[in-house]
């Protein structure tokens, strides 16, 4: 199985990690997005709508798919950070704006990110996206400001 190559400068933290993620959705690049990659055998993805993904070779294949039609327009918001020593969960809302036949939409994404501190410095070990609600059908559906939490707690 092939394995991800390490990124040209190790990231130093999980925030740079996702930043670079990012980056790499949004310029459609394949190799910078895989080098993220932590080199285990149970990485994993799970895209909107869709199931697990495990695995560089079948995670690279989802987004060679994904990066087709070019790169994601996305910009992420909201952040809610937990870090340790050499673990970190990154959640938060992945807006996605796009312009078609209808003209401009967003699309909103709630998604996890899981990043491990390695010898190559900090990567992700899992991605995992799931439809959202923007935050006005958020509000009537009784949730939090964003757009995941309840508000009111039970």
């Amino acid at each position: 199985m092939k394995r991800p190559a390490p990124p040209p400068t190790p990231a130093e933290s999980p925030d740079e990690a996702e930043a670079r993620f990012y980056e790499a959705l949004r310029q459609g690049d394949l190799a910078a997005l895989m080098a993220l990659w932590a080199d285990e055998d149970e990485i994993a993805c799970v895209h909107p709508g869709g199931g697990r993904v495990v695995g560089a070779t079948a995670i690279r294949a989802s987004f060679e798919g994904i990066f087709a039609n070019g790169g994601i327009p996305v910009q992420t918001e909201q952040v809610h950070r937990l870090h340790q020593e050499n673990f970190a969960l990154h959640h938060l809302v992945e807006r996605i704006e796009v312009t078609g036949e209808q003209g401009a939409q967003t699309g909103w994404v709630l998604a996890t990110n899981v990043f491990i501190k390695t010898a190559l410095g900090w990567r992700i070990a899992a991605h995992h996206a799931s439809p959202g609600l923007p935050p006005e059908l958020a509000a009537l559906a009784g949730l939090g400001a964003d757009g995941d939490t309840p508000a009111t707690l039970h």
